[in-house]
């Protein structure tokens, strides 16, 4: 039974006032006489470790304790581990939505400055995955979910304020974009607590409902994004900012109230180099950019591409009007949302899938999948490339719906 500091709402383990100590197991020296202190901490993690609400002695694959309690404290803090997750994911991909917002006539961004703005917060976030997948083992799951929750209210706090003074230059836009990187590093650290939550039987299902979730954030904040310019136009850009403040505020105290930390997690930075001498560990790593390296640059391009088509169509190559402008936001955010929400759900059920039929038989047929997808978008791309006018029905549906399925 596990053993907590702190209060825990809703957990079936013994609960404490006073920080109790993990038992060691005696430790002989060799000869059978006297014992060995368990080895002491490093400073760093002395000064780090979680001092409050932490259970001890977690162990999910004790069933009895599992069905006693325990599985109810595992998925409360599974619920606010996708709270957090899904809002960093759409602080993550807020310069998708905050592109549609920004006509070149006002801001003086070419279409290949804003998918820039879009390119940079992927980059940082994928850098930040790996600090962000040792934080929780140093600072605890609830207590870097608090932080960096609450440290994603800065990015948007200024992309707002950069949103509404438009005239700065593209450096500087560069530079708020990539403070939304910050929310890219929550998925690592968000999917490094919850595994140690589950048992080896549910984390397939534990993991995908985690990172699905999570990666809904992307589709959401798209769609917050079409119903601000469907209501007020594409000069409202704050209004979106607005909304995920007041989520980030939530999310952190959520987070606070009723996430736990856990004593027994740990980060070893050399097994992590280690991990790069295994050739397995490279291709594994290649198989993750093709599918979730995918997900992420195609959701996050893929409404400055609609946006991009259907300006052309609208204008047939002539400067864009205001009303040209917003028609064309509007038609993007009505379709961007769509490939991500599909990716996103295909998350958990593929989990799902894993558990029952083996990861490598999910890959491959997914890899199958977007091979096809690729081809379709890649040739309808073409056709429109070399036809003049405005994109005919059947390559916009190529060019969608391709996009769509990968």
């Amino acid at each position: 039974m596990s053993t907590t500091t702190g209060s825990t709402p809703g957990s079936a383990a013994d609960t404490t006032s006073e920080p109790t100590s993990p038992t060691a197991a005696p430790m002989t020296n060799g000869t059978g006489v006297g014992t060995l202190a368990p080895p002491r901490p490093s400073r760093f993690r002395e000064l780090t470790a979680p001092r409050s609400r932490v259970i001890r002695d977690w162990d999910p694959e004790d069933t009895a304790a599992w069905e006693a309690g325990n599985k109810e404290v595992a998925r409360r803090n599974l619920v606010w581990s996708v709270a957090t997750e899904h809002v960093g994911f759409s602080i993550w991909s807020i310069w998708s939505v905050m592109v549609l917002f920004m006509p070149q006539a006002v801001y003086g961004f070419t279409p290949a400055d804003k998918f820039f703005l879009v390119a940079v917060p992927t980059l940082v976030g994928a850098v930040l995955r790996v600090p962000y997948t040792m934080a929780t083992a140093f600072f605890g799951g609830r207590n870097w979910a608090i932080v960096s929750g609450v440290a994603l209210l800065v990015p948007t706090t200024l992309t707002w304020w950069l949103m509404v003074h438009p005239g700065h230059s593209l450096t500087t836009f560069l530079l708020v974009a990539a403070l939304a990187g910050l929310g890219g590093g929550n998925f690592a650290s968000s999917m490094t607590n919850i595994n140690a939550f589950f048992p080896q039987r549910m984390k397939g299902w534990a993991l995908g409902l985690n990172a699905g979730g999570g990666n809904i954030g992307v589709p959401v904040v798209q769609l917050v994004g079409l119903l601000v310019i469907a209501t007020l136009g594409n000069r409202r850009p704050e209004v979106v900012c607005a909304v995920y403040l007041v989520l980030l505020a939530v999310v952190s105290v959520g987070a606070a109230v009723f996430m736990d930390n856990l004593d027994h997690q740990t980060a070893n930075p050399r097994a992590m180099l280690e991990v790069l001498r295994h050739p397995d560990s490279w291709l594994i790593s290649l198989l993750y950019i093709g599918t979730f390296g995918s997900f992420i640059g195609f959701g996050f391009a893929f409404g400055q591409v609609l946006n991009q088509t259907f300006l052309a169509g609208l204008t047939a190559g002539a400067a864009p009007t205001p009303a040209q402008t917003s028609a064309a936001s509007l038609h993007a955010a009505q379709i961007a949302f769509v490939g991500p929400l599909l990716g996103s759900v295909s998350r958990v059920w593929g989990g799902r899938l894993a558990d029952r039929r083996g990861g490598a038989v999910v890959t491959l047929w997914t890899f199958v999948g977007m091979a096809f997808a690729g081809v379709l978008v890649t040739l309808a791309a073409r056709s429109d490339d070399v036809t003049a006018g405005a994109a005919t029905g059947l390559q916009l549906t190529g060019i969608i719906g391709g996009f769509v399925v990968l």
